[in-house]
């Protein structure tokens, strides 16, 4: 029996978590709260990036210039309808996105809601480790390990659950950190 299939899925679980604070807003402007964003180019939900040059040409101000000005309204809509909160600044050539400062009490709340998902990652990754120990225990009732092999298994996937929990903690103290820096 082999850990590393539950390792891999531990590894992407945190990988999602990192995935969803990259789209968190900490004061600063950064493209990747736009990688979830589908512009509707020529009746296809495309990605914003695949329609559009996207950079930050100043610290709280995202540039958007699509290949095509066509695609401008398409690409406001898809703004006004994402949970970005932010009115685009439409020059008929870009769209820019100006992000104001944020308060200290927005500033908390994001800090909640990123310890709020950092504690789904650890239950994701407790799960995993639930499914390793439940696969071990078949398999030691079915006399496939012995049961000091299955006891040396479930030592190794709570080494590699505590390697993670402890990842997990790094990640959300580094984004709250980020988003309390005024």
């Amino acid at each position: 029996m082999d850990i590393q299939e539950y390792e891999v899925r531990m590894e992407k679980s945190l990988e999602n978590l990192k995935n969803e604070y990259a789209s968190i807003r900490a004061g600063r402007a950064n493209p990747h709260l736009l990688d979830k964003l589908r512009v509707n180019y020529y009746g296809a939900a495309t990605p914003l990036q695949q329609v559009a040059n996207v950079s930050v040409p100043e610290a709280r101000m995202i540039l958007i210039q699509p290949w095509e000005s066509s695609l401008i309204k398409e690409i406001e809509k898809a703004i006004l309808a994402s949970d970005l909160g932010i009115t685009p600044n439409n020059d008929g050539k870009a769209i820019r996105l100006v992000f104001p400062e944020l308060t200290e009490d927005r500033r908390k709340e994001l800090v909640k809601d990123v310890k709020k998902k950092g504690e789904g990652a650890k239950v994701a990754v407790r799960n995993i480790r639930r499914d390793a120990n439940e696969t071990f225990k078949k398999a030691g009732k079915a006399s496939e390990i012995s049961e000091d092999e299955q006891k040396q298994l479930e030592e190794k996937i709570q080494k590699v659950t505590d390697k993670y929990i402890d990842l997990v903690d790094k990640a959300v103290e580094e984004k709250s950190k980020e988003i309390l820096t005024v």
